[in-house]
């Protein structure tokens, strides 16, 4: 596997610091191994639409202007998708560079979306909820104004700085601008369950991450450079981040799959226990503390960036983009890279990781388990009807029948807890996580094929732009917009 993880030396990583030269960088390097008309390629690529605002919100008896993007990358599919970012550093080509992975993951996963990506420049921290809730209204009423938020014609989501709370102050400004509409709860997904969003959707994003890992940890094959044996159970583990998809990832793959997180990184610091760290009780003293740092039986590091370099088997930046960079990539000690950020590795820096024979999974696969969520929920809104409710009472009762005829015939009884599992029906979460999990392995796999099968495709990240740039192509030439 190491010498399939070698680059092409065709195409030179950009030295920008560029978020979107980088993702622009990974698309050429895969479309280079395509046979498309040059003019479809430099459709795919290109960014559609890019919205500026700046708009006024009243504190009290002052004012401050705030500053926000919504890009919309491709139209290929309708709507639009992709989340609402509130971060003080946010800025037009971040918004660009996101809303063009979105395009591709959503391909990538089968997703009927095109890409989108938003963002207000405002530190989230520094404001009491009263006045995110202004900042959140006016935005959402800027977009209406514009005719970039709706069901069918673009999707918000929550991303770094927003949740469900975010989520459902966006639907209830649409609904007031929209009285009487029949799908306006469509108008963005992530929103809490009470307000028509679906369970699981929280948690989505890093329960895609634990069932692509686990996923990638199935393939014995491509884990034997690695001297790496196949499963999780007991691997070491350092996630770099801990919002929610890094907290989601650490919990899942600890407590469900044996893994042993050994080290998290944060804003202000990182700890690291060789033992292993109780992700809940991590979590329990981050709330209480406000920081991780000083988690009993732990090592404090001062740096932040510090547990990109700890000692492990698997590392999981799950933060910012651009935290691995080719100045810290000769010290990385992780043999493989699972990325649930979006673009936390900049084309330098993979380059010396794949030379060192470090195996990544990329994040246009890896954390698109919140676009494919939103999908399901979407859908739920669309369609006005939970998921589960018609057949939850009938599948019980054939399986209740079911059992109660083998234990007849065997003359035996189930246990209990045994019994009462089996004749249940499945729930809205069990049907969201089996579907998620089916998405998840099956684009995998389809990855997978594509950097097994094809000699010009060295990695799996080339693979994955390889597979979205031909899905994204089908669309454009079936539309009939390209010969």
């Amino acid at each position: 596997m190491a010498a399939r993880s070698r680059p092409a030396a065709a195409l030179e990583p950009p030295t920008s610091a560029s978020f979107k030269a980088n993702v622009d960088y990974y698309f050429d390097r895969a479309a280079a191994t395509l046979r498309l008309p040059e003019g479809l390629l430099h459709q795919i690529k290109a960014c559609n639409n890019v919205y500026l605002v700046q708009f006024p919100v009243k504190f009290g008896n002052r004012y401050e202007i705030f500053r926000g993007w919504r890009a919309e990358h491709s139209h290929h599919q309708k709507p639009l998708k992709g989340g609402i970012r509130y971060a003080a550093n946010v800025n037009e080509d971040e918004i660009e560079a996101l809303a063009a992975l979105m395009t591709y993951k959503c391909a990538i996963v089968d997703a009927p979306f095109g890409g989108s990506k938003g963002g207000v420049a405002i530190d989230a921290r520094k404001y009491a909820p009263e006045q995110l809730e202004k900042v959140t209204r006016r935005f959402t009423a800027e977009l209406i104004r514009k005719n970039f938020i709706g069901p069918g014609v673009n999707v918000p989501a929550p991303d770094m700085g927003t949740g469900e709370r975010e989520m459902a102050w966006v639907a209830d400004t649409y609904d007031a601008f929209h009285p009487g509409g029949l799908d306006n709860m469509a108008c963005v997904t992530g929103k809490p369950v009470s307000q028509g969003g679906v369970a699981g959707r929280t948690e989505a994003t890093g329960r895609g991450v634990q069932y692509g890992i686990r996923e990638a940890f199935r393939q014995a094959d491509d884990l034997k450079d690695l001297k790496l044996s196949p499963g999780l159970e007991g691997k070491r583990i350092v996630v770099q981040g801990f919002g929610n998809v890094g907290y989601h990832t650490a919990k899942f793959l600890s407590e469900d799959e044996g893994a042993v997180v050994v080290g998290i990184g944060e804003w202000d610091g990182a700890i690291y226990d060789p033992k292993g760290l109780d992700v809940s009780k991590v979590g329990a003293h981050r709330n209480k503390k406000r920081t991780i740092r000083g988690f009993p039986g732990a090592k404090t590091f001062d740096d932040p960036a510090s547990c990109l370099e700890f000692q492990c088997d698997l590392l999981v930046p799950a933060a910012l983009e651009n935290v691995i960079t080719e100045k810290n990539a000769g010290r990385i000690k992780a043999k493989v890279i699972a990325e649930a950020a979006n673009g936390p590795t900049t084309a330098r820096a993979e380059r010396i990781l794949l030379y060192r024979g470090i195996f990544i999974v990329p994040d246009i696969y890896l954390n698109a388990g919140g676009v494919t969520v939103s999908y399901f929920e979407w859908a739920k809104n669309l369609s006005h009807m939970s998921y589960g409710i018609m057949e939850k009472r009938k599948e019980e009762m054939t399986m209740n029948k079911l059992v109660s005829n083998t234990e007849r015939l065997t003359g035996k009884a189930f246990p209990k807890a045994e019994r009462e599992e089996l004749v249940r029906g499945a729930e809205e979460i069990d049907l969201v996580r089996s579907g998620l999990e089916e998405v998840m392995v099956r684009a995998y796999q389809e990855i997978r094929e594509v950097w097994l099968r094809r000699k010009a495709v060295t990695d799996l990240r080339q693979a994955s732009f390889v597979v979205a740039i031909e899905k994204v192509a089908k669309a454009y030439m079936e539309l009939g917009i390209f010969p």
